[in-house]
């Protein structure tokens, strides 16, 4: 295997012990700092370590890596992703700032590229076949950086090769409604080309929800309302605001789930078994593309047919009209139609994990991981270069102190650069399946730090519950950059926010669904899990997204320029990642907050009782045991909380420590049901899979109850509803028995 050839260049198997997450056989290192000043079982959270952390974190480096993490485009498995796993490999080995151990880890899986002896072309035609115009294959070279031979032509990862040529509609944001509603207004849409914005679905399912309705060819666009405040001139955008020029476009993959999409829920090994590709789901079901807006409004623009919606209407100058084909006296003729020739290709790929160890002093098979992506669709400033620069800048300062022999974390610590994320967050799945039972039956947390920075406004944080509290804490001691005295959290506080029945007003946490790499931990393995990111004001733009998001013109001096000029805002993530990571790290009794889930689990009981009660009662289904069974869990939580907090105020045996520890551990795992979902690859934590139902509760509920609503009493549907109400039901039960102490069955 690749790996085992790339651990042989290192100094041998005995001094890669740390990396006993992976390779449980090899010896751990020995050597002057292999262990911390203080080992003994009582070992905590050393506060004047953790400012020391913080304090040295250090803008000026950050900004330093991400100049040299973005200078290149760097695309999965090219030559300069390549050469950025090596250096993160001699950071990680540094002897002055180094971590204990380095390793790479490689699985061979299934990507999508453009062909680049014939690019994909998007042209309008006559009647008789001749061209009438041709639609830019490339964004323009506003900064030399567009145009380099590494920068990938815009194409949509996994769209299958063609040439359908038809009548173009629009469907505005391509969801299953926008074409119900086309279809309700007498548009014909067998054998068109629709052109769809970006937003309302996802990629994929823009191609999913097209076919289904006779759509043989797709466009992608994204509409500068939705991303520039309505800014589209050349001189209003990038290089002179942080606006998306009108040539850029949004790469990105459009398979629908994520790993390798060969070898769902194994390992992307040669020796696993891999799915022919006529048995492969999740892929496209027609030639896309996606395209600039300046092309868009071209075609947009002479578009006939009746007019649009006025929710659909854009700022392209024009009014948008639904077609299909174009109108009269337009700048094509009314009978001409669009052609879409994609030249996409399926590689077999070797795609590189960089993990990095540094080993607990007391606790070193219980790990918290840390990572980020490190591929990009470009140069990737932004996304994913300011996360990676974030992880470079944590791990050096732990690494300094861990190679001066000050400090050693009383648990493990895993850093991990994942490979392939852009299509469809491979690396890190592909290592969750190779691992699976290590990390479901070790792992505290994982945190994830994608994009560092949107802008420089206010920290965000997704997360499940138990990690609220930690965050909370650490935030309180992280200055927010620029304004004086206050704290990240006073500021964040001011920007998201909740009333909490227990805490008051609080920060406001958003939920994960599969936006990065997160994803497989959480749902797939049940493992408490964060996302942490600076933003900007949502008062003051209504962007979807940073404009230049998958674009040529993500680069660092749009960072430098208009998201955080002095990188004080990367320092701040930077500081808030210490923390958090030293404290989960470091502290005797884990600071995950199982009663913080209290709120969820109320509130979505609150919304199925207000919604979902009267005609649950009708057909016979009683949420009497789901009330009952949230009140059990919150009375385990409590009870466990008041456990720990005694323990706290005696001389706790090192067992007793760790027996209540592992019950905080272990409670997300709780609500993991791997059959609870079977339409849904990966998803099986029962609170958090993904939820088509307008109503914000128990996603297995919601979708059901929507489902079934207009059937028959006593149909199929009905009984998927009792079904997925005792899946919520037991999962419930199963974690407040969890939480209960261990002799109590």
């Amino acid at each position: 295997m690749l790996w085992a050839k790339g651990l042989g260049l290192a100094v041998g198997a005995v001094a890669l012990l740390g990396l006993g997450l992976i390779l449980g056989h090899f010896a751990i290192p020995k050597g002057a700092n292999s262990q911390a000043p203080s080992t003994s079982g009582s070992q905590d959270l050393d506060l004047e370590m953790l400012a020391t952390v913080v304090g040295q974190m250090e803008a000026s480096r950050i900004r330093e890596n991400l100049r040299e993490l973005s200078r290149e485009p760097h695309m999965a498995t090219g030559p300069r992703d390549e050469t950025l796993v090596q250096l993160l490999l001699q950071r990680w080995r540094d002897p002055e700032s180094g971590l204990d151990a380095a390793a790479t880890n490689e699985h061979e899986v299934l990507l999508s590229f453009p062909s680049s002896e014939q690019p994909n072309l998007i042209r309008v035609v006559s009647s008789t076949g001749d061209v009438l115009h041709t639609y830019h294959p490339r964004e323009e070279n506003v900064t030399g950086e567009q145009a380099g031979p590494d920068v990938v032509q815009p194409f949509a990862a996994y769209a299958p090769p063609g040439t359908p040529q038809g009548p173009l509609v629009f469907a505005n944001q391509g969801t299953e409604q926008d074409f119900e509603r086309l279809r309700a207004e007498g548009v014909a849409l067998e054998g068109t080309i629709a052109l769809t914005r970006y937003g309302g679905a996802g990629r994929g399912a823009k191609a999913v929800n097209g076919a289904r309705h006779g759509v043989i060819g797709l466009l992608v666009y994204t509409d500068p309302a939705d991303i520039n405040d309505g800014r589209s001139l050349p001189n209003e955008t990038f290089p002179y605001s942080w606006g998306l020029p009108p040539s850029g476009v949004e790469r990105g993959s459009y398979f629908e789930y994520f790993g390798d999409p060969l070898t769902p829920y194994l390992p992307a090994k040669p020796s696993s078994f891999r799915l022919d590709l006529a048995n492969a789901s999740g892929f496209p079901p027609i030639p896309s593309q996606p395209i600039g807006f300046q092309d868009a409004k071209d075609l947009l623009c002479n578009l006939g047919g009746p007019v649009a919606p006025q929710s659909w209407q854009g700022a392209l100058g024009c009014e948008y009209r639904l077609g299909p084909g174009f109108r009269s006296g337009g700048s094509f003729p009314a009978d001409s139609q669009v052609n879409v020739s994609i030249y996409n290709r399926l590689e077999l790929r070797n795609s590189s994990n960089v993990l990095g160890i540094i080993r607990g002093a007391v606790e070193p098979d219980r790990y918290i991981l840390y990572g980020n992506h490190r591929d990009s669709w470009v140069h990737g400033a932004v996304d994913p270069s300011s996360g990676t620069a974030v992880l470079l800048e944590v791990s050096r300062v732990l690494g300094t102190l861990l190679k001066k022999g000050t400090w050693r974390p009383r648990r493990s610590i895993v850093f991990g650069s994942w490979g392939s994320e852009e299509f469809g967050l491979i690396g890190s799945t592909e290592f969750t399946e190779e691992f699976f039972s290590k990390l479901q039956e070790r792992t505290v947390a994982y945190i994830n730090v994608d994009i560092s920075v949107f802008a420089n406004a206010t920290l965000r944080v997704q997360g499940t519950p138990p990690i609220q509290s930690v965050v909370f804490s650490a935030t309180r001691e992280v200055q927010a950059p620029g304004l004086g005295d206050l704290s990240v959290y006073d500021n964040w506080v001011r920007y998201f926010n909740r009333s909490s029945p227990v805490y008051g007003v609080v920060p406001r946490l958003g939920t994960l669904g599969a936006g990065s790499d997160y994803a497989p931990f959480v749902h797939f393995l049940g493992i408490s899990s964060m996302d942490i990111a600076y933003t900007y004001d949502q008062t003051k733009t209504s962007a979807r997204i940073y404009p230049t998001y998958h674009t040529a013109f993500d680069t660092f001096d749009y960072v430098e320029k208009f998201l955080d000029p002095g990188f004080s805002s990367h320092r701040a993530v930077a500081q808030t990642v210490g923390n958090v990571l030293l404290r989960l790290s470091d502290s005797l009794f884990l600071p995950l907050n199982v009663t913080d889930y209290g709120d969820t689990l109320r509130s979505f009981l609150q919304a199925a009782q207000s919604n979902l009660g009267a005609p649950l009662e009708q057909q016979g289904i009683s949420l009497g045991p789901l009330t009952t069974a949230v009140e059990q869990f919150e009375a385990a939580a409590a009870a466990l909380d008041q456990r720990i907090s005694t323990a706290r105020q005696g001389s706790p045996d090192p067992l007793q420590v760790r027996m209540l520890n592992d019950q905080l551990m272990l409670l997300e795992r709780s609500f993991l049901n791997p059959r609870a979902f079977p339409e849904e690859r990966y998803y099986s934590h029962v609170l958090w899979a993904p939820r088509t139902g307008s109503i914000v509760t128990f996603p297995g509920l919601a979708n059901s109850f929507s489902r079934a609503s207009g059937t028959e009493p006593g149909s199929e549907a009905w009984a998927e509803v009792q079904r997925q109400l005792s899946i919520v039901v037991a999962a419930l039960e199963g974690a407040a028995a969890a939480l209960r102490p261990v002799a109590d069955l």
